[in-house]
This record gives C-alpha cells, structure tokens and sequence, in this order.
C-alpha cells in the first residue's frame, strides 16, 4: 500500500507539472531602428505556429513549426502558397560569446523574469535576456530548428544552463562601445486558451510552392 501511494504522489506531481505548460497564444513585437513587428505565436504541445503581421493588421505570414518532426513549413496567404522551409547555413559567431546569470528579477506579464546576459567585445554586442526559467518548453526547440541567422536568437543558444520551459518575455541588443540600442523584443500580451488543431494545418485552398 506504501510503494502504491508513493507511486500516485510522484504520478500526479509529474502530472501537475506537464499541466502547468502554456497551451494558448503568446502576442510580442520585434523592434530595430528601422521598423517594429508583431507577431504572434500560437502553442499547443509540439505544434507552433507563427503569424507575422503587418502594419495593417493584417497576417503577411506564417511559419508552422512541427517540434517532434523537426520540421517547418511556410504559408503565404496572399499567394496562397505553402511548402517546407529550409534550415538555414549556421551563423558563424566571431570571438567569444560570455553568459552570465545576474541576480536582477522583472515581472513582465505578471511573470517573474531572471536577467541573462551574453556578451561578445569582438562583435561589439551585447543582449539581456528576461527569462521566465519554466512552462515554455517549445522556444528553446523552436530557435534551434529555425535557426535563424539574427543576433537576438544565436546568442539565446549560447546560454549555458537554463532550465527546461525557458524563454525570454524581454530581450534588448545594444553595442558594447556606447550602449545603443539595437533590436529589442518583448512580449506583451498571453491568452492561455488551447488553439483547436485545424490551426496548424494547410488551409484548404493552398497550393504546394516547389522549390526545385
């Protein structure tokens, strides 16, 4: 009777926990010197979608990132196209990239954030991350299968140590020489409603973009 209780305490608390992931929408901007983006993405379990918007509202693409197949598809709604998109070459990072955990917290979206910095003289860069260390445990497989070639999401991978579910809600590049600010994103908006799975499907009507 005592291992079968220990059996369900242990059972119900790893039951708990995989409850606490988000499941919903996750509403952020994307910020340079020259333009400022929204975007949003839309999480359920293994399955990512990502709508980009323009400045008229209205969604100018999307991504559909499958993290248990390592695959991500592209949808075009304007052309009404859609197909498979491909890795992009690694960036090559020149010196030395250093992480640090400060101990510095900020509650952005009644979350609690921990600062990470990462910095690297010989690109004269350097980004602070906010990151709220659990229940996002699709950002981290998303960034890497992506592999986007911006500073934002190539520094994130150099973070040592981050416990699973992290993501960052801020995040500010600035150049080390005189601390401009270069990109800044930052997430503004959590609906925690679990999207239906039609979302992250082909619309009927699309047509498959041959790239060879």
């Amino acid at each position: 009777m005592k291992k079968i209780i220990v059996f369900s305490s242990v059972f119900f608390g790893l039951s708990g926990l995989f409850a606490q992931n988000f499941s919903g929408n996750i509403e952020f901007k994307y910020a340079t010197q020259k333009d400022t983006t929204h975007n949003i993405y839309i999480v359920k379990n293994k399955s990512v979608r990502l709508d980009q918007y323009g400045k008229k509202g209205n969604i100018e693409g999307s991504f559909l990132f499958d993290l248990a197949g390592n695959e991500v598809k592209f949808l075009n709604p304007k052309r009404k196209l859609w197909g498979f998109q491909k890795s992009e070459t690694p960036q090559v990072i020149r010196g030395t990239c250093i992480s640090t955990k400060g101990s510095d917290s900020k509650t952005i979206s009644g979350i609690k954030c921990v600062d990470y910095t990462v910095k690297n003289t010989d690109e004269n860069t350097t980004i602070t991350y906010w990151i709220a260390e659990s229940k996002y445990p699709f950002f981290a497989p998303l960034v890497k299968l992506w592999n986007r070639k911006d500073r934002q999401s190539i520094y994130f991978g150099q973070i040592k140590g981050l416990p699973e579910g992290s993501m960052p809600l801020l995040s500010e590049e600035r150049q080390v020489s005189d601390n401009k600010l270069l990109t800044k994103l930052e997430v503004v908006k959590f609906v925690s409603t679990p999207p239906t799975d039609d979302v992250f499907a082909i619309p009927e009507g699309y047509t498959k973009f041959d790239q060879e």
